[in-house]
């Protein structure tokens, strides 16, 4: 058996999208997943399964919030090995910065440097970002609803096609202890 943390976008904000984590593990039982906890109430879930494919685990988790909520949720599932090396290969220094300062964004896919080069990066500073393995990592000194860099990241002319989540460091972390990774 395999540890997955699922990444559930906009649930849950502003009082929209409810998704109670206690039905989120019911459902994730249901589906025949164990070990199954949930953080937080922004949408991650962490469970085991015998299954090795993220994409199949996402589809079928995003189809069964469908059905019992009964509206789309785009998921990202991720295994242990997955989210303790994107922790571990951080280009920024995490251990020196505060939770809030320092964000990932998860992708459905790879992205290369070119889908984002329309940006005036050294514009943002000291606000930067760099790409890692389907995974944007976003330095934000002032926290991200400051973030001048974030607002410019998530224009929809660069992220046409993506699928993306963000996480700050402090929900990265305790997703990689939650799925037994080390960072």
């Amino acid at each position: 058996m395999t540890m997955y943390a699922a990444l559930l976008r906009g649930i849950n904000v502003s009082g929209h999208r409810k998704v109670p984590m206690a039905e989120l593990r019911t459902l994730l039982t249901g589906l025949g997943h164990g070990d199954v906890a949930t953080y937080l109430q922004s949408g991650n879930a962490v469970f085991s399964s015998g299954s090795g494919d993220e994409n199949t685990l996402a589809a079928e988790l995003e189809r069964a919030i469908e059905d019992q909520f009964g509206f789309a949720v785009e998921c990202l599932v991720r295994d242990a090995a997955y989210l303790a090396a994107l922790a571990a290969g951080c280009p920024f220094p995490a251990a020196e910065l505060q939770g809030r300062q320092l964000h990932v964004t998860y992708f459905d896919r790879p992205v290369d440097a070119a889908r984002f080069a329309p940006l005036d990066a050294a514009a943002f500073l000291p606000e930067e970002f760099r790409l890692g393995d389907r995974a944007l990592y976003l330095y934000a000194p002032d926290g991200l609803g400051r973030s001048k860099l974030a607002a410019a990241l998530s224009r929809p002319s660069l992220n046409k096609g993506l699928t993306g989540t963000s996480r700050n460091w402090n929900t990265v972390v305790k997703l990689v202890e939650m799925t037994g990774g080390e960072a």
